[in-house]
């Protein structure tokens, strides 16, 4: 596949010297002069991650004291990795650009294809086109709990009064009741809320064991059951609150480079409020990629073919890739481990022909 990728590229260059004028090809470069560049690893990351958001129930702190279980008394947003992908890619260094004239007679032209099979020289550049991130939604606001109450928001309160009235023995005070309309204290709705549920799961019970004036059989008796536990999950989310989940995918891209002593990068940063960010918004907490080496390169020089080839004094410079062990790190946590060969920590060699 890299033996046709390089056919393609010489057999382009080759089309657009031909469309050039004789004179600009003369000044631009001598003829048989190929230009090349060393090969460098990017890693690109691919990662997703989710996102729960609670939202509190408004009879919360009744919780315990009505169904006898604890309840979450506070909306929150929570984010954790889900998954993370890692893929090298080889691209060109445009840092490292070289040239060497070579004719088709040249015995270094075959040498020449067999190091862009070998990819120790890169003929283009490998970048592939990446996915667009997208934001999470804001979280869901106390509209959520709208129209689940279990009665009206309106009850009748008894309130006594006294007033003074004039006797023959005195004066002495006499009790009156007064009835007017108040607004349910939050208390009130939960005990009628608490109510309904235990009503619902009374009926639930009544309906299996046929104790009703009603009869339920078949798909009759299966869609009452599905209502009942619709009506009573919908009155529970009053006390335990919502739950909804939702996910972020974003690309991260880190290139090593050599003078890196501790080979340890920022590949990208989580926060609890924003979610996947970039390795350069401080908001978040690292996330970290570090590269182990399997050995220390070792730098190279070839021997020459021939004398008469000794004669061109001509090279070739290529690089020989490092195997590394990559570790994704989210604090001691460890996310990700794999091997993978990166060019730019191995060795620069020549090879003279």
């Amino acid at each position: 596949m890299k033996k046709i990728l390089f056919t393609a590229a010489v057999a382009a260059a080759a089309l657009l010297g031909a469309n050039m004028p004789a004179q600009a090809q003369e000044s631009a470069n001598p003829a048989g002069t190929i230009l090349y560049s060393l090969p460098k690893t990017s890693i690109h990351l691919t990662v997703t991650a989710e996102k729960e958001s609670f939202l509190a129930g408004p009879y919360a702190q009744y919780a315990k004291k009505y169904l006898g279980n604890e309840a979450r008394t506070e909306s929150s947003e929570a984010y954790s990795i889900k998954s993370v992908d890692i893929a090298p890619y080889i691209e060109a260094d445009m840092d490292n650009c070289y040239t060497v004239t070579m004719t088709a007679k040249d015995a270094s032209a075959s040498n020449f294809v067999k190091f862009c099979s070998q990819g120790l020289i890169a003929m283009s550049d490998s970048y592939t086109g990446k996915s667009e991130a997208w934001r999470f939604p804001s979280i869901a606001g106390n509209e959520a709990f709208n129209g689940k109450g279990v009665s009206g928001n309106l009850t009748n309160a008894t309130t006594t009064l006294y007033k003074t009235v004039r006797t023959e023995d005195g004066f002495s005070k006499i009790a009156v009741q007064q009835s007017e309309v108040v607004e349910k204290s939050l208390e009130k709705k939960a005990a009628e809320a608490a109510q309904t549920i235990f009503n619902l799961r009374k009926s639930r019970v009544q309906i299996i064991t046929g104790d009703t004036d009603a009869t339920y059989s078949g798909e009759a008796m299966k869609a009452a059951l599905d209502e009942i536990s619709r009506l009573e999950q919908e009155y529970m989310t009053l006390f335990y609150g919502i739950t909804e989940t939702s996910e972020q995918t974003m690309n991260f891209d880190v290139i090593p480079t050599a003078d890196n002593k501790k080979q340890m990068y920022i590949a990208f940063r989580i926060s609890d409020t924003e979610g996947l960010l970039p390795a350069s918004n401080v908001e978040g907490r690292p996330v970290v990629l570090q590269l182990i080496k399997d050995s220390e390169p070792v730098t190279k020089s070839g021997s020459s073919l021939s004398a008469a080839a000794a004669k061109l004094k001509k090279s070739i410079s290529y690089r020989t890739p490092v195997t590394v062990t990559a570790k994704l790190l989210d604090g001691d946590t460890m996310l990700l481990q794999t091997r993978f060969p990166v060019y730019q920590l191995g060795a620069t060699c020549t090879y003279s022909f």
